[in-house]
């Protein structure tokens, strides 16, 4: 059996994505996965990616690959992640989180820029392409768990979800979705503010003494 990682997903689970089937789910994602990379053209961004993938990103930014409890590519390494603390204006966890994989979550939390964003894509566990990936040793979760999760990372998700991918075929869907419905991968967006998610309470203004009057 092949060996059981701190994410919860066997070693050797990333190597479904370069079955014909996975390379389906990545290919159809290109266009949203370049449109979260380029949301903030300031700062440079940070992609991390089940595998290489051959189509172009614009902008300033560091594409690390996931193998095991690994990261290769200009940087190798492994978590806690060699990076300064609000460096990128967007990170994007492409299919690289486990269902218990808090440390690589709370880096990429920690190296987002207020005002940034962080994408999770994800399988999803009620798509008949989960078939696909049976015996794998891939675990999926719904949008509810992972919400709560960016919520424990410091970050505000939004309310609504986009489906991304084939609901069966092994097929190249580039069009998303509100919402998961039967499609094989969900993206969920959670942003770092500039301002605590819970409010801070206002002081109350002390009243200015009454003015004396003029002579």
């Amino acid at each position: 059996m092949p060996a059981i990682l701190p994410t919860g997903q066997p070693a050797a689970a990333s190597d479904w994505f370069a079955t014909p089937a996975g390379l389906a789910v990545l290919a159809s994602e290109q266009g949203l996965v370049s449109e979260a990379l380029g949301a903030h053209p300031g700062l440079p961004w940070l992609w991390l990616s089940p595998g290489v993938q051959g189509h172009p990103v614009e902008g300033r930014g560091l594409h690390l690959v996931r193998r095991g409890d690994r990261l290769t590519g200009p940087v190798r390494c492994a978590c806690p992640l060699p990076l300064p603390s609000e460096a990128f204006g967007a990170v994007v966890l492409q299919h690289v989180v486990g269902v218990r994989d808090d440390v690589l979550l709370g880096e990429a939390a920690r190296v987002l820029a207020p005002g940034g964003h962080l994408w999770l894509l994800v399988l999803n566990p009620l798509t008949p392409y989960r078939w696909r990936w049976r015996g794998h040793g891939i675990a999926s979760a719904e949008p509810l768990t992972w919400r709560r999760r960016l919520r424990e990372a410091g970050l505000a998700p939004d309310a609504v979800s986009r489906g991304v991918g084939p609901s069966w075929r092994e097929m190249v869907v580039t069009q998303s979705q509100d919402g998961p419905g039967l499609r094989a991968a969900y993206a969920l967006r959670g942003q770092k503010r500039h301002l605590p998610l819970t409010p801070v309470r206002r002081t109350r203004a002390l009243p200015m003494p009454a003015a004396a009057p003029a002579t």
